[in-house]
């Protein structure tokens, strides 16, 4: 009897194409499917919450998976561990209703971005964190993201110049702190463009080097212009946390 399930996923994106299934290419997507392939014995459509970029990570990405398999929802986690490479683990398997929907149904997402900012390189998170060789004023930068909150069109922040659906996102928190050597973007939102997260923290840290003023930011968002903002952050330094339902 086919079942819907909702699947908790963890994984290094460093070596990956992205989430979204590519021919040729290692991907998340591609190596679910192709695992979950095997138990089943026949091909699936695994559906995630969002579409990670290449190089990004993810502590806990949803997906849902529809299955026919005599199994428990224990038995398919351990079975997928078990085949996954190193670099994925499934954290979580649980019976869902029959119509959720890992992307529709997403009410939020939460992002972190980690940068290190010390003298002395990291050596064994480095593939977590995005190196910066200047000590951004998070001040300044704060003052910057205050102006980037609430529903607003995001065009400016969209690396997909074809994009033809709307950029208006909701985005209802952007917390900046320094710990030590880190300093750490947290963005929460009903839903993020592509890349947006990346080029926001491009943006910012224009910002925070003193390129630009914060009310520059404002201007930024109503040119809704791609070529108006700053670099897309590398990917090394996002991570998808949580996804809200």
């Amino acid at each position: 009897m086919q079942q819907n399930y909702r699947l908790t996923i963890a994984y290094d994106g460093t070596r990956f194409f992205g989430w979204e299934r590519q021919p040729g290419k290692d991907t998340i997507q591609g190596k679910l499917e192709a695992v979950l392939g095997e138990l089943q014995g026949a091909p699936v459509n695994v559906i995630g919450a969002g579409r990670t970029d290449a190089g990004v990570h993810a502590r806990a990405m949803t997906a849902n998976v529809v299955l026919d398999v005599a199994l428990t929802p224990e038995e398919i986690r351990d079975y997928m561990n078990r085949y996954l490479p190193d670099a994925i683990a499934v954290r979580e398997v649980k019976e869902a209703a029959p119509r959720f929907h890992a992307r529709y149904n997403a009410l939020g997402k939460t992002y972190r971005y980690t940068c290190h900012v010390g003298a002395v390189k990291p050596v064994f998170d480095r593939k977590y964190v995005t190196l910066l060789d200047y000590e951004p004023d998070v001040e300044r930068m704060r003052l910057a993201a205050a102006y980037l909150l609430g529903e607003q069109d995001f065009a400016s922040f969209c690396g997909n110049p074809r994009m033809k659906k709307s950029t208006v996102r909701m985005v209802d928190h952007i917390g900046i702190e320094q710990r030590r050597d880190r300093v750490i973007f947290t963005f929460h939102g009903t839903g993020f463009l592509q890349n947006m997260v990346r080029i926001l923290v491009g943006t910012l840290l224009e910002v925070g080097r003193g390129y630009w003023e914060p009310e520059y930011v404002q201007e930024i968002l109503l040119a809704k212009d791609r070529k108006r903002a700053g670099p897309t952050a590398p990917p090394e330094g996002l991570c998808l946390m949580k996804v809200d339902y």
